[in-house]
């Protein structure tokens, strides 16, 4: 049942990814727990790579097998889909709430206020990287940010890149490079983040930070609806990619969830 070793809570196979079983204060608790150990351990300390579970990384999973495995390496992969929720109470551990990662990150801010936890915000064009960081700053006064860098390197910069994060002394690193990139790079890029915390892919999150993206309605939200009212904004960018994964993401629900 426990994919997650050392971690206790439940974890369940929603449509093909074993899922974690957690709310968000559960989360962020472990990724305190986590972090607090990372420090004790130093380069003993192979981050943890936590992923998220939603309607396109399933369509891609089943047509990349790639990323499917890269996935499956994966230490945590969280919810951050209403389908993936609903999904589950088809099995013995129906998840408490959906995790969105623009939500648990506000979590896990609050939490490195209180433990003293630093991050680290990688990702997105230079200036959405910058204008999300002042706005961590201002909500989160005590959060401390240890370095930033936009997105635009190729991987012939990996290893210069991740230098700079070791010597940041982060805890907790925020990759936004989009999916599936960023979930490629996490994974092969651990080893060289030895001491880091957490490495935590974040997608779309400090376009919602910056004000680039609002929100959609808490009621759209619980029904699962989010991807309909972010198309009805950003119909050009947004229509065809849920057009073409959300069917092929709702087969895989149903076919490998249980």
């Amino acid at each position: 049942m426990k994919k997650f070793a050392p971690y206790e809570f439940p974890v369940v196979r929603v449509g093909g990814f074993p899922t974690a079983s957690i709310t968000r204060a559960g989360l962020a608790e472990v990724m305190v727990r986590d972090c607090l150990q990372a420090r004790d351990k130093g380069d003993q300390w192979l981050p943890k790579v936590v992923l998220s579970s939603n309607g396109q990384g399933l369509a891609l999973a089943g047509k990349d097998s790639a990323f499917s495995e890269i996935m499956n390496q994966a230490d945590i992969i969280h919810a951050d889909g209403m389908p993936i929720v609903f999904a589950s109470r088809l099995t013995s551990h129906p998840l408490p709430e959906r995790i969105a990662t623009t939500d648990f990150f506000h979590d896990a801010a609050r939490a490195a206020e209180v433990h003293g936890l630093r991050f680290y915000i990688l990702g997105a064009k230079e200036a959405q990287n910058r204008a999300a960081v002042d706005a961590i700053r201002r909500m989160y006064p005590k959060a401390e940010i240890v370095g930033r860098r936009n997105g635009y390197f190729g991987s012939d910069q990996d290893d210069v890149v991740c230098e700079e994060i070791r010597n940041s002394g982060a805890d907790v690193l925020w990759v936004a490079l989009g999916k599936p990139r960023q979930e490629f790079w996490a994974i092969q890029n651990r080893e060289k983040l030895r001491g880091v915390g957490w490495i935590k892919t974040c997608g779309g999150l400090y376009a919602f930070l910056a004000g680039d993206s609002p929100r959609a309605p808490t009621w759209m939200q619980k029904a699962g609806l989010e991807w309909l009212y972010r198309t009805l904004k950003e119909p050009n960018r947004l229509g065809w990619r849920y057009l073409a994964t959300n069917p092929y993401a709702v087969y895989r629900i149903l076919r490998y969830t249980g």
